[in-house]
């Protein structure tokens, strides 16, 4: 039980030791995927030692940047018992929108189009939000919905507004163009986007009431109403959340890739997912940590790069993304049994 955990402390310290020993074992995952990430990286470069050059890994760190800001997203509402495969209809449509108004309008700053993407998905996290607390409809079926809903718009506004073609780098100014490789104190724009999404986020669910409340309605929603935290509040802020970054997602995609489709970032939902899982958040909510997410992000990044490199079939790489998503829940769920018996006997002591 949820109240158990939170009022249970131990006397010596006034900390929880279910929530002590659940830390290890998280921190105890995020050592396995940098080990796993080190040997990997080891193996792809024997094989081909352009993996590790200087060129590479920055064009790694760019594409990752986009999903570790869009995985922070889906942990969040995976955290609440959640799930959110609009994800990259949403990016594709958000994209869209914004690169309709930049070809128009040279004069718009990044920021600018970045503050426009982000409106467009708050807007997008507010319907999924509001169906799954006021539909009571279940997660996957209202993102399912949307994801449709999401990738037609985009469809029918592009063929509306731009006679259905893709908006290529010419439509674009130099200044949008250049923001995805442009740095700041010889740091990268899209890092330091990065930076500021894990910082921002790890503070919220680690050192306010919101976050913790994130966490308790995914460990036990029932539980979680009955000592007084406003579940649909928490369910509605979350998938908002989601939306945000998603917009933010869509505006970085387009300056990276130069180009707005209207399938762009089709299947994207599947990659922050594995993410997320492969990072060590739990499936059936309420466990996860941000860092976890950032280092599953890193592998994935690393695994799709390689899969180039070594010159993969697309479709053998939809198996193994598909490969990995199932052995990342398999490992899952013997943790999470693991831990349920560890817990189960630590209570009886």
């Amino acid at each position: 039980m949820l109240s158990k955990r939170v009022t249970k402390e131990d006397k010596t310290n006034g900390k929880s030791p279910d929530n002590d020993f659940l830390k290890k074992i998280s921190n105890i995952r995020e050592l396995g995927i940098i080990g796993t990430l080190i040997l990997f990286t080891a193996i792809i470069t024997i094989r081909n030692p352009i993996f590790i050059s200087p060129e590479n890994l920055y064009d790694i760190a760019l594409d990752t940047a986009i999903l570790s800001v869009v995985a922070v997203g889906q942990m969040i509402v995976i955290l609440t018992r959640g799930i959110d495969i609009s994800v990259g209809a949403g990016i594709g449509f958000s994209g869209m929108i914004v690169a309709l108004i930049l070809q128009d309008n040279w004069s718009i700053h990044p920021i600018a189009a970045i503050f426009i993407g982000m409106g467009i998905g708050v807007i997008m996290g507010s319907l999924n939000g509001l169906l799954v607390v006021k539909g009571k409809i279940p997660p996957i079926i209202v993102t399912l919905g949307t994801m449709s809903v999401f990738r037609g718009l985009t469809f029918i506004i592009n063929y509306w507004l731009n006679g259905g073609k893709w908006i290529g780098a010419d439509k674009y100014s130099e200044t949008f163009k250049a923001f995805s490789r442009g740095s700041f104190l010889k740091i990268p724009n899209f890092i330091i986007i990065v930076i500021i999404v894990y910082l921002l986020f790890y503070y919220i669910l680690n050192h306010t009431i919101t976050g913790r409340e994130i966490y308790a309605v995914g460990s036990n929603p029932a539980s979680a109403k009955v000592i007084g935290i406003n579940v649909d509040k928490i369910l509605f802020l979350s998938y908002l959340s989601t939306g945000l970054l998603v917009g933010l997602g869509g505006v970085m995609w387009v300056s990276r890739y130069a180009s707005a489709q209207t399938d762009s970032a089709a299947g994207f939902e599947f990659t922050t997912i594995t993410a997320v899982i492969l990072g060590g958040v739990a499936v059936a909510g309420g466990s996860g940590s941000i860092l976890g997410v950032l280092f599953g992000s890193i592998l994935i990044g690393f695994i799709n790069n390689a899969l180039n490199i070594i010159k993969i079939s697309p479709f053998w790489k939809l198996a193994i993304n598909g490969l990995i998503i199932l052995i990342a829940i398999i490992i899952d769920a013997l943790i999470s049994r693991k831990i349920n018996s560890e817990l189960a006997e630590r209570r009886k002591i």
